[in-house]
C-alpha cells in the first residue's frame, strides 16, 4: 500500500495543523523582530538616560516680541498690587503669585510712588559655590582671582536681555552675606531699560540705591561680593522667588504691599478686572476727599 505525498499547506483539510507549520514557519522571522524592537528600545532608553543625565528642563521659555511687551504694559498701567490680587482671584488663581512679603521695597515714595513698578520679568538663577576659598594673596594676585570670578562664574549674561519694561528677577543665595545687586550694576541695568529689580535673597550699597530711587525689592542687605560665594547657573529659565513660580514674560507688579507676578497667559484678563477694582477704588475715595477736605493726591486721579 503506497502512502500519499504530504499536500501542500493550503489543501491540509486539517485546520489545527495548518496552523501549527505556518506559525513553525514564521518563528524565526518573529524572533528577529523582537530582538531588533528590543535592541531598538534599549538604545532608546539609554539615549534618554543620557540626556536626562547631562541635564533637562521640563517647563519651556517663550518668547515675546517687545511690541508683546508693550501692549501687556500697557493694559497694566497704574494697577497696584491689590488690585492685581483682585484679579487673580477673578480668573481663578486665588493666593498665586503673591510673593512672600518679607520680599520688600528698599525705599518708599509716598508722593509720586516711585518706589512702584510694573514690569515684564527678566530671571536669573545664583546657586552657592562648591569652590574653595581665595585664601590670603597679595592685592594684585587677588584681584586677579577675582575678576576671573565675575568673568567666569559669575557673571550677569543676562543684561543683553533686558529692554524697555523689563523687570528683572534674581533666584539668589539667600543664606550667603552676598551683594550680587549693588549700586553700580542696578543702575547699569536701568541704563538697559530695566524698570525694577526683585530678589529672593540681598542687595548691598543700599544707601546709594536709596538715592539713585532705583526700585529694588529684596529681603535684607548682603556685604560680600559674588567671587567666591555665588555663581550663574541659569537665565530666563523658569525660577522660585518667594514661594512662587516666575516664567520669563510673566508681569511683575510691586508696590508697598509687596510684590504679585502673574502668568502672561491671564495677563490681560487679570488686568482688565484690577483695572474696574482700581477706578471704583478711586471713585470711592475722591468722595472721601471731598467729605473730609482733602487735597485730591496723584492716587486718586
Amino acid at each position: 500500500m503506497k502512502i500519499a505525498a504530504a499536500e501542500p499547506i493550503k489543501n491540509m483539510k486539517n485546520p489545527a495543523m495548518k496552523r501549527l507549520i505556518t506559525f513553525t514557519t514564521l518563528l524565526p522571522l518573529i524572533l528577529v523582530f523582537a530582538v531588533v524592537f528590543l535592541d531598538a528600545t534599549a538604545a532608546e532608553s539609554a539615549t534618554n538616560d543620557s540626556v536626562l543625565r547631562a541635564g533637562t528642563n521640563f517647563i519651556s521659555t517663550r518668547i515675546f516680541s517687545a511690541e508683546d511687551d508693550q501692549n501687556v504694559l500697557k493694559a497694566f498701567e497704574r494697577l497696584r498690587v491689590a488690585d492685581v490680587c483682585d484679579g487673580m482671584d477673578a480668573v481663578g488663581l486665588h493666593g498665586r503669585g503673591l510673593v512672600d512679603p518679607d520680599i520688600h521695597p528698599l525705599w518708599r515714595d509716598t508722593v509720586n510712588y516711585t518706589h512702584r513698578f510694573i514690569g515684564v520679568a527678566v530671571t536669573a538663577r545664583y546657586v552657592p559655590t562648591q569652590e574653595p576659598t581665595v585664601g590670603q594673596r597679595g592685592t594684585e594676585d587677588y584681584d586677579r582671582w577675582a575678576g576671573n570670578w565675575y568673568s567666569r562664574r559669575s557673571s550677569e549674561p543676562f543684561v543683553p536681555l533686558l529692554r524697555p519694561g523689563a523687570a528683572l528677577v534674581i533666584e539668589d543665595t539667600a543664606e550667603a552675606d552676598v551683594g550680587s545687586i549693588g549700586s553700580n550694576n542696578i543702575m547699569s541695568w536701568k541704563l538697559k531699560g530695566c524698570v525694577g529689580v526683585v530678589t529672593s535673597a540681598t542687595a548691598r550699597d543700599t544707601d546709594e540705591i536709596i538715592t539713585e530711587k532705583v526700585p529694588l525689592y529684596f529681603r535684607h542687605p548682603g556685604r560680600g561680593i559674588r567671587p567666591g560665594r555665588n555663581e550663574i547657573e541659569s537665565v530666563n529659565r523658569p525660577i522660585s522667588v518667594g514661594g512662587v513660580l516666575v516664567k520669563p514674560g510673566d508681569v511683575i507688579v510691586a508696590d508697598g504691599d509687596g510684590v504679585i507676578v502673574v502668568p502672561r497667559d491671564q495677563a490681560v484678563a487679570v488686568a482688565a478686572y484690577a483695572r474696574k477694582i482700581l477706578e471704583g477704588d478711586k471713585e470711592g475715595r475722591r468722595g472721601l476727599y471731598k467729605r473730609l477736605g482733602l487735597f485730591e493726591d496723584s492716587s486718586v486721579k
